[in-house]
């Protein structure tokens, strides 16, 4: 596919270098050019000097032929504008960030009006995931597929489950609940296990199921289950406006510090069921004298990475159940797992992640869309979440008949509102939703997992 990108910030930065790889033909346009020149250097992409706002720039781009327009600059207005300009001139289909919460509640219009085919606001994304964490107090990162009927669970195993020294095999059929651990990170190595793999303890376990057997199987391998009633979140952002939101109609009592006089006011505004602190987040004194130590969670989501990990830190050495950090270098991400801290969010990361599943579905030629995209461990594991139509040539066989791609596993399906976990004798029927957990490749179409025709029979 023909793709530009507005924008070569961090966000353009990774979906420049995950487009690109995955075959496409990418443009990036930024007046900024030290930004081009990284991506020049480092990316095999074409690079644009100028204003995306400018048609000619557009024109010069591509924007006549493109298949896809992302603009994911830093204005809010200008994304959209661009993504106008760029409809009138002929590109097929627009991707736009919009980030102020006066948008929020407006994108179904906006898209309307303006012609995006997608529009992400990456704050209120990122409560949303912190949301489900709270929920799932165990879990580093919850997950759904399905419309919400199916879920992956990230547990970090402790020495004292169940499960850990045991093959995956031995465990099976000791526990009543039907899920699938369906990727494995141990160290620097990620595995997509089989029967014969040994969990260990300090593994990353991905846990796929519906969400009471996902939840009564972590019961039943010994993690510790609690509720969170109270949070204290440091920053005052768009991001913990949604999430204050979103835990309070939960019923938890929030707690903001916030360092900018004229911001608590605002927030005290907006939401006055929470209490608003004024004051700096990051001083010690001032988290301990404001109870840090009674809180079951604290969620640090000031702009400055540094001083999100170190205040989490703090937290969870102060006794604190559940302690999540926003991170806003990408590439941090994956060198944070031995800090103890519970979850990392990166609404950047989730952007990326959002609008490269809408391009994988675009490049689908055969009609079995992605409808679901996450990438885990760096992006080694792809968990994809695809419909299977007509056009899937693997419905209707048993899975022990079909060669499925080397690193690829089914890990459940969703027929007419009931998950399954598939064995060896299931089938893809069509308008299954069909989950698969993949290592080491990239597929926009479900048929993309066969690598030869069905097996023959011995």
């Amino acid at each position: 596919m023909r793709i530009i990108i507005i924008g070569c910030g961090k966000v353009g930065y990774s979906l420049a270098q995950s487009l690109s790889g995955e075959g496409n033909d990418v443009t990036i346009i930024d007046s900024d050019g030290e930004a081009l020149k990284k991506a020049y250097d480092h990316l095999d992409v074409m690079c644009i000097k100028g204003n995306g706002l400018r048609s000619t720039t557009l024109i010069n781009a591509g924007a006549r032929e493109c298949d896809l327009l992302i603009a994911v600059t830093g204005g809010d207005e200008m994304n959209m504008v661009c993504c106008l300009t760029a409809k009138k001139l002929g590109a097929k289909h627009c991707v736009a960030r919009i980030r102020d919460p006066e948008y929020a509640d407006e994108l179904s219009l906006l898209k309307e009006d303006i012609g995006l085919d997608m529009a992400i606001n990456p704050e209120r994304e990122a409560a949303g995931e912190i949301a489900r964490i709270i929920k799932f107090p165990p879990a580093a990162g919850v997950e759904f597929f399905a419309g919400g009927r199916i879920e992956m669970v990230e547990i970090k195993v402790s020495g004292g489950l169940s499960l850990c020294g045991k093959q995956l095999k031995e465990v099976k059929g000791q526990f009543s609940e039907s899920v699938l651990i369906g990727a494995v990170q141990r160290e620097e190595e990620v595995f997509i296990p089989g029967g014969d793999f040994v969990i260990r303890e300090n593994d990353l376990i991905y846990i796929i199921g519906e969400h009471s057997k996902v939840q009564g199987y972590c019961r039943q391998i010994g993690v510790s289950f609690y509720r969170i009633k109270s949070a204290m979140i440091l920053g005052g952002g768009r991001l913990s406006y949604y999430l204050s939101k979103s835990l309070l109609e939960m019923g938890v009592k929030v707690k903001v510090i916030e360092v900018s006089l004229e911001r608590c006011d605002e927030i005290s505004e907006l939401l006055p069921e929470a209490l608003v602190i004024c004051g700096d987040g990051t001083d010690e004194d001032l988290l301990h004298s404001e109870n840090l130590s009674q809180m079951d969670a604290f969620i640090a989501l000031t702009g400055h990475d540094e001083d999100n990990l170190i205040s989490a830190l703090l937290a969870k050495e102060n006794g604190v159940k559940k302690c999540i950090a926003k991170i806003n270098k990408i590439n941090h991400i994956n060198l944070l797992g031995g800090f103890g801290i519970d979850s990392v969010v990166s609404p950047k990361l989730i952007t990326a992640n959002h609008i490269i599943r809408f391009a994988r579905g675009l490049k689908s030629a055969i009609e079995n869309p992605v409808t679901a995209l996450y990438k885990l461990f760096d992006g080694k594991v792809e968990a994809l979440e695809f419909a299977a139509t007509s056009h899937a040539k693997l419905l209707d066989t048993p899975l022990k008949d079909l060669s499925l791609g080397e690193g690829v596993i089914v890990a459940a399906i969703l027929r007419n509102g009931k998950a399954i976990i598939p064995h060896g004798d299931d089938m893809i029927k069509e308008g299954d939703s069909v989950i698969l957990m993949v290592k080491g490749r990239k597929f926009s179409d479900l048929n993309e997992i066969l690598s030869t025709a069905p097996k023959s029979a011995d």
